[in-house]
């Protein structure tokens, strides 16, 4: 079912998205990640295969530090739970990342029009398409980033939960839903994201579900 965890916010946001993430166990998974970026616009990943604790251990033997960031449990689709295939995924240039739950079902056709194109990609997801086709979009026609994601939906045919952050855009995390459950906490000076409510209940009551098709920023 993968879990979704995203912080906005004045909290050290790595152990607010672990703890986050590790009360969406429940939904099973086979690999974790997180992405943050810190107040110099510099972005770091982490991710593991299995349980949470390995990627507790990627990040005690390479602690990352930052302002605002989102994490992710993945229970495999396309491609194997490896290390490699664990979410977050970035675009071409390493700038945009992007979580997902659920499947995007013309990814292959995306894919192979990026690669027309001369992107790379890394992995065997779904969801390294989402991640390169709005970076596309911001490279080559200067959009920003909530324009590129709105336009990247558009092209989108499947059942999905995207939650995207970039280094270029501070303290901005960009959600949106068509199908899979995106729950929003407004805080006193902090945002949240998630994909239920439990990681956000000891924080804020002040919470509310997107619809299907609703974008928040």
């Amino acid at each position: 079912m993968c879990g979704i965890v995203g912080y906005v916010g004045d909290k050290q946001v790595v152990p607010l998205i672990i703890e986050g993430l590790r009360k969406l166990e429940y939904r099973g998974y086979d690999s974790a990640g997180i992405a943050v970026v810190d107040g110099d616009h510099h972005m770091e990943l982490r991710r593991a295969e299995g349980k949470l604790r390995n990627l507790e251990e990627a990040i005690r033997e390479n602690p990352l530090h930052g302002n605002y960031g989102i994490g992710h449990t993945r229970w495999a689709t396309h491609g194997r739970p490896t290390e490699e295939n664990a979410h977050p995924h970035r675009d071409q240039s390493g700038r945009v990342v992007v979580v997902h739950n659920g499947i995007i079902e013309n990814y292959l056709q995306l894919k192979e029009r990026l690669q027309a194109l001369e992107h790379e990609f890394k992995t065997e997801t779904d969801t390294e398409v989402v991640a390169h086709l709005i970076g596309h979009y911001i490279e080559t026609e200067g959009l920003d980033l909530e324009m590129a994601v709105r336009k990247t939906v558009k092209e989108l045919r499947g059942i999905f939960a995207l939650s995207i952050i970039s280094k270029d855009e501070p303290d901005t995390i960009i959600s949106v839903r068509e199908g899979p459950p995106v729950v929003v906490g407004l805080g006193d000076g902090e945002t949240f994201v998630a994909s239920d409510i439990p990681p956000i209940l000891q924080y804020t009551r002040d919470v509310f579900f997107l619809g299907d098709g609703e974008i928040a920023v």
